[in-house]
């Protein structure tokens, strides 16, 4: 009997990064000028997975976005892994958001991502596990292929691949 290889298809984030991302972010806030007396701030919340960001008008909010989205990006954390609420404002003009990390592939995402696969007619199988997607077959070539696919596909989350192994 030949081997069986398999993978994981997660969309994980790394909150340390995160936090770490935020702090940097916070920072750099902090010594720019054009931030110089504004009340701006962004406060991350890990119980509830959400960073909350608020600024004095609209403009200020976006450019605090500008600078948390580089520091998530140098911190290796997908942009698409965030989600962004509506902008609220206030009485007095100040603008705040709500953005919520998404961990883990709900089930009608990982249905796409099976359906897609199923598609290819690649000899592969593949099952939804939870919040990840596993790939199993007998060929290396075939979930390489697969990878590439998936990796290829204009998904609206982040997906990494994990757990690579020969059964």
């Amino acid at each position: 009997m030949s081997a069986q290889f398999s993978f994981d298809i997660v969309s994980e984030i790394d909150f340390q990064e995160v936090d770490n991302a935020v702090n940097q972010a916070v920072k750099e806030v902090q010594q720019r000028y054009d931030f110089k007396g504004s009340k701006s701030e962004i406060i991350f919340n890990k119980k509830d997975k959400k960073i909350q960001i608020t600024s004095d008008d609209d403009f200020r909010l976006k450019a605090l976005n500008d600078i948390l989205q580089n520091r998530m990006i140098k911190r290796g954390i997908s942009i698409k892994a965030l989600e962004y609420g509506e902008i609220e404002q206030n009485s007095s003009g100040a603008a705040k958001q709500d953005i919520t990390l998404r961990n883990g592939i709900d089930k009608d995402n990982a249905r796409k991502i099976v359906k897609m696969i199923k598609d290819t007619k690649i000899k592969v199988q593949a099952a939804i596990q939870d919040e990840q997607v596993r790939i199993s077959g007998r060929d290396k070539d075939d979930l390489q292929k697969v990878m590439q696919i998936v990796k290829d596909a204009n998904l609206n989350f982040a997906v990494q691949f994990t757990n690579y192994r020969q059964n």
